[in-house]
This record gives C-alpha cells, structure tokens and sequence, in this order.
C-alpha cells in the first residue's frame, strides 16, 4: 500500500518591510524546501523605508528603493502577495486568514508585523489640512506631492525625535519654511544626553529651522487648506503641512487574536519564539531580553529586525543561531551622519570628545560606572566602530585618557587587566 504523501511544510511570514523580506531568503539560504508565503497589506514590492524621511524627501527618486528586484522572488521560489491583509490567526488550527476569505495553513507563522504612527488626540487633528504620518512610501509620496503644490511651504513638525528632525532636514533643504515642535524640554530627550540635544538643536538652527522645545500642541484650526497649529501656552504656528512625529503603536493584534503573551510587544525568547512554539516574532513588534544589557527591550531599527530575521531562518532550519546583542542605529540629517552604536539608558556619567584634527567630528561615550553603554559618534566613523568593538568585548575603556582629545582614538584607550 503506497504511504499518503505528507503536506509541504509551509512558513508564513506576516509583514514584507526589512524583517520579513530578509527573513524569507534568509531561509532559502539556510536549505528551507519548503513552502514561503511572504504577505503584505501594501500593494508595493517592498522598498527601504529609512530614506523615506532622509533623501528621498529631496530626490526624484521613486518612493522607496526595491529591497529585491521582483523576479529575485521568483526565482527563490517565495510566494509573495501584496494588497492582502491577514486578519485572523487560528493556533489551534495552524491557519490564518485573508481579507479576500482564503485560508492558509502554516507549519510556521512569523509575525512581522512592525508598528504603526500615533496621531496623538489634538483638537482638529481629524480636519487638519495635509497633516501626515511619516513611515510608508505612499506617506512620503504624499508630503512631496503636497509640498510641490502649496505656495508658501511652512512646515510644522510636531515631535522632535529623529524622524521628525530627518524630515525636517530634507524639508528644509527642499526650500520649506521649517518649524519643530517638542513637547519635552530638549530634543531627544529620550535617547541622547543634553550634549547631543544642544548639538541637535543647533545644526538645525544654524539651517533656518525653528526649533521650539516644551511646546505641547493643543489645537488645530484649519481654514481654507490653511492650518494654525496652537500650543497650549497659547503661541500659534501657520501651517501649509503638518507632519506628526511623535511615536508609535505596535501592531500586536494578530498576536493578541492568536492568544500570544504581550508585554511592550509581543513577547519573544532568545530564538524569537512567543508563547506558541509554532509562531516567532521579529523587528518592530517584539520584545526581547537583551542578554547584554540584561533588560526587556523593544528596538525599533532595520538593523534588529535582520539580525531577529537571521535567529529565527537558522532556528527553523535547526541550525544553531547567531545572536548580536548590540543594537546599532544612524540618522542622516543635512551633511551630518550620526551613528549609534549601543544603549545609553541608565548612564551616570558622559564624556564629550573632540578631535583635535576634524572640528567637525565628535563623540559622545555613555558610562555606568566603568562599563560603557553606548557611543554617539557624529562624522566619525573611527568612534563608532571602536565603540562597538569596546562595547561587544565589554572592555574597560580608561576614562581619563578618553577625555584627552591630545591622544589619539585607539584602541590603546583600553584598561589592560
């Protein structure tokens, strides 16, 4: 008697940005044989969306460079569908379901499912002229569209994070009339030391953006597709655009429809595995504990969501995989690259350094104690990549020969034990 031929193995990946794109080759590369189904609800073969708020804004480039030519799906054999919405994930059933009433079964499910911007609740948000979010391709399309047509070109950002001050930068350079609002006493508040925010604050100043910290938009008034955004000290700011900045959602609900543990995100272990051995999380939506900093985090950056995307191709294929625990990040904004490398919370004491040889090149280092958290390195490559190198190996760097701008940025710097 011949044996019933077994279904094919089948991974659904919900989400076709960085994560889940690289994720689907990823698998291919580590000897997957099975089926991939990589489904998205945007219509557009995915694309990069970090220079969506750095130099698309001022390029005439299409929306949204390919992150793969469509035919690289083809020929991997990865069933790619765009326009459609899962909405519904059954564990018990391993299926999920389709806007379009299809059905789908799964050996894996991987959510990919990333975040999406807040409109924080602001008097006449919903009757605003050209207000915008800043995230997907057809956002940027539409902030370009809107600043070729209107006259005057003011431009309010609200939010001073960096995506807000990303835009603000290729706004600017596109001939707007700029102005930043922060609802905190500084920009960055979050992420950086005082240092960096006045750094910040200064480059965009120096660039005719005028940046207003501890403004906490109240209301807006819109007549005649002309917008007045009002702060609750009463100052008031004309508006042709309004572009929000000011954070994100996280999707969980079809984490929380499949019954999955949420916690800051959906909550993943060191393979990226929820609470269902069968469904993995990665990028935007998941939250993890970091075995470096030894804390739960959340990380929103293209840089995690492939390294998640790698651990889960290697852990489904039954390889053992390779974990990066530090965190990297970088933002563009005029003629200024900042790179990141690390996480500054919980810092007690930060050094500033210099360069003797490049005044346009600093670094900002983070200490807790005599471990070093994170480095901000601005137009200094040199800084960043021995900051990742002293941070990965947790090497004790000595501080005062850090602070001596006289001796060269090496690797001498570190405490020999």
């Amino acid at each position: 008697m011949m044996n019933a031929q077994l279904p094919q193995e089948t991974c659904i990946i919900v989400g076709a940005s960085h994560g889940g794109v690289n994720l689907a080759f990823a698998l291919r590369k580590e000897g997957y044989t099975g089926r991939i189904q990589l489904i998205d609800t945007d219509k557009r073969v995915p694309y990069h969306r970090p220079p969506l708020s750095k130099k698309h804004l001022i390029s005439d480039e299409p929306a949204g460079q390919l992150l793969k030519p469509l035919q690289a799906y083809e020929k991997a054999d990865i069933d790619l569908q765009l326009g459609v919405t899962v909405i519904d994930v059954d564990p018990s059933e391993k299926t999920v379901t389709l806007d379009d009433g299809s059905s789908h079964v799964y050996t894996q499910l991987v959510l990919a499912t990333g975040a999406q911007p807040i409109i924080p609740p602001i008097s006449g948000v919903a009757s605003a002229a050209h207000l915008y979010t800043l995230r997907t391709a057809n956002d940027a399309q539409a902030i370009a569209q809107a600043f070729n047509t209107c006259q005057q070109k003011r431009v309010v950002v609200i939010g001073g994070g960096y995506v807000g001050l990303e835009a603000a930068a290729s706004l600017r350079q596109c001939g707007a009339q700029v102005t930043v609002l922060e609802r905190e006493s500084r920009l960055l508040a979050r992420v950086t030391a005082p240092d960096m925010s006045d750094y910040f604050y200064r480059l965009h100043q120096e660039n005719r953006v005028a940046v207003f910290n501890a403004k906490n938009v109240s209301e807006i008034q819109t007549h005649n597709n002309e917008n007045l955004v009002i702060c609750s000290d009463g100052s008031q700011y004309p508006a042709d655009i309004i572009v929000v900045g000011v954070g994100v959602h996280v999707n969980t609900h079809l984490a929380e429809k499949a019954g999955l543990k949420i916690d800051n995100g959906i909550a993943v272990d060191a393979n990226n595995q929820t609470s269902d051995d069968s469904i993995y999380a990665i990028g935007d939506c998941c939250a993890q504990f970091n075995t470096h900093y030894q804390r739960w985090l959340r990380l929103e950056s293209v840089q995690n969501a492939l390294e998640q995307a790698k651990v889960v191709a290697a852990v489904i294929c039954a390889k053992p995989p390779k974990v990066n625990a530090i965190p990297w990040f970088w933002s563009d904004q005029y003629a200024v690259k900042l790179q990141m490398v690390g996480l500054s919370q919980g810092y007690d004491k930060v050094v500033v350094r210099h360069e003797c040889d490049n005044p346009q090149s600093f670094s900002v280092w983070y200490f807790n104690g005599d471990e070093l958290l994170s480095v901000d390195a601005v137009n200094h490559a040199k800084a960043y990549v021995l900051g990742t190198k002293f941070i990965t190996q947790r090497q004790r760097v000595n501080i005062s020969k850090l602070q001596d701008s006289s001796l060269a940025l090496s690797s001498d710097l570190v405490v020999q034990v």
